[in-house]
């Protein structure tokens, strides 16, 4: 599957399929993967978030609040005691951008429609992030769209096209600065070898 990119002078996106062995509502996660949902590992330097708010901000989108990177919320989960296992892939890919810094998306890659494309989100463009209906002003924003609209982005993924229960095959996408790339090449293969793992 090929997923284009406009220009974008700081977004290195690496993206990867993953076929799961089962449902991903199946799929608990097992000791060594909980093990990551914690403090156990060191958690990122300051000046990771300080690189990838400025990736987020190129567009002019504002990160703060409750639209930072979602690496940054996973940080702020996992010190208060709030950062839950959700299910084997899903906490996988949480316990590593924990760990990295790295803003990273996943999404049901039967549920999107091809072509996907990378860019920024426009003027009046938005969509629902979870089950109660919560919308995301994506103005500015890193977003991957399919032929329906935007999906994905560096802070929350939209609700139509998220992991559900059923899911069997997933596209994640590793959003990467070029300014700050290792943590993101780290992130990206050190996930795969947990997937692969997993099975």
């Amino acid at each position: 599957m090929q997923v284009t990119q406009s220009y974008h002078p700081l977004l290195q996106s690496m993206l990867f399929i993953a076929e799961l062995p089962a449902p991903i509502g199946e799929l608990a996660s097992p000791e060594w993967i909980l093990s990551l949902l914690t403090k156990e590992l060191p958690l990122p330097e300051e000046d990771t978030f300080k690189h990838y708010r400025q990736l987020l901000r190129w567009g002019g989108f504002k990160p703060s609040g409750r639209s930072k990177p979602a690496a940054e919320y996973l940080v702020k989960a996992v010190e208060s005691g709030e950062l839950n296992s959700i299910n084997a892939a899903v906490d996988i890919l949480n316990g590593v951008s924990l760990h990295t810094g790295v803003p990273i998306g996943v999404v049901d890659l039967d549920l999107c429609q091809p072509p996907l494309h990378i860019d920024l989100g426009l003027e009046g463009e938005s969509y629902i992030f979870n089950k109660s209906g919560q919308e995301m002003n994506l103005k500015g924003l890193i977003c991957m769209r399919d032929s329906l609209g935007p999906c994905a982005n560096p802070v929350k993924d939209s609700q139509r096209t998220k992991t559900n229960d059923r899911t069997r095959r997933t596209l994640t996408i590793v959003w990467g600065n070029r300014e700050c790339i290792a943590p993101a090449q780290r992130a990206f293969t050190w996930q795969q070898e947990l997937l692969e793992r997993l099975g």
